[in-house]
């Protein structure tokens, strides 16, 4: 079992001591996925965009242009065809503002698609979002995200203290600020299973966090007149052991899902691997040293410490 140890026993790594590069770090990278977001926005797909999704595959490799010639001359509007895994495979979207105003107009653009196509793909999937049901799913999709870190904060503020709560929060928000503006550079597909992704993100992150601050905790209690600053490393460095071998294991599964997945879940997997990694990273050098700034109660007798 000795081999499997990912961290040494008895760590004492300065975590703490270097907060104010990490802060200063993540506050630039929030700003700068804050800037990107504004300035390129999110390539919504057709999950809350509204229009068709079509996935095909052929025997041969795909030549896009010509394919692109064929179905633009059908004249449905906004067409986007891309590679889809294999050169064989590829993705086609078409967009609701085409004039595919209702069920039967959706229905006759994908017919036209097939006819077209019926000579040398064969269509595996067909999907058809409205205009009605893009605009309620980006609407509940805001909810679910702000009511996951609501309940949070609250969960966090009755388990320990307002101090502990904010701290936390901020490093989920920091970790779905990061995934979004990595989204944004990228213009990756955002749709309903990103959303679930981040969902996922916010709970993995807050579990890291919250066994950190069980120890630290534990730690206000046992060393009552010990440095903050010292105490917050001690807790660190007993439960990185703890967080590294979640993190590893976790990133395993993903690898493996986003190498052997298929494309469908790929956007998904992509994004928990990136959560996993940021969400590692708030647990260590955002969310801990926030009590740093914020201060905490020694042992809940009423004692503030700075």
């Amino acid at each position: 079992m000795k081999t499997l140890k990912l961290v040494p026993a008895n760590t004492a790594i300065g975590f703490i001591r270097h907060r104010t590069i990490a802060m200063s770090l993540s506050l630039a990278l929030v700003i700068a996925s804050i800037g990107v977001f504004l300035a390129n926005g999110l390539n919504f797909g057709i999950d809350f965009r509204g229009g068709t999704l079509i996935e095909a595959s052929a025997e041969s490799a795909v030549n896009l242009s010509e394919l692109r010639g064929r179905l633009g001359a059908l004249n449905l509007g906004e067409v986007q065809i891309q590679e889809f895994g294999k050169n064989t495979d590829v993705l086609i979207r078409i967009a609701e503002a085409t004039g595919a105003t209702d069920a039967r107009n959706n229905l006759s653009a994908v017919e036209r698609v097939r006819g077209e196509l019926a000579r040398d793909f064969d269509v595996r999937r067909v999907e058809i979002v409205g205009p009605q049901v893009s605009a309620e799913l980006i609407q509940t999709g805001l909810m679910a995200v702000v009511a996951a870190i609501a309940s949070m904060l609250i969960y966090i503020w009755f388990r320990f203290e307002w101090q502990f709560s904010v701290g936390a929060v901020l490093a989920l928000v920091h970790d779905v600020a990061l995934t979004i503006g990595l989204f944004a550079l990228l213009q990756l597909d955002f749709n309903l299973s990103i959303l679930a992704a981040i969902l996922t993100i916010v709970g993995y992150s807050m579990n890291d966090t919250v066994v950190v601050y069980d120890r630290v905790r534990e730690n206000l209690r046992k060393y009552k007149k010990m440095d903050l600053s010292e105490l917050l490393n001690i807790a660190i460095n007993e439960t990185l052991s703890r967080t590294v071998m979640t993190s590893v294991t976790t990133m395993l599964a993903l690898l493996a899902l986003y190498v052997l997945g298929g494309e469908v879940i790929r956007g998904f997997t992509f994004a928990m691997i990136w959560g996993v990694i940021v969400g590692t990273y708030s647990s260590i050098f955002i969310a801990s040293p926030l009590l740093m700034l914020l201060g905490v109660k020694r042992d809940w007798s009423g004692t503030q410490v700075n």
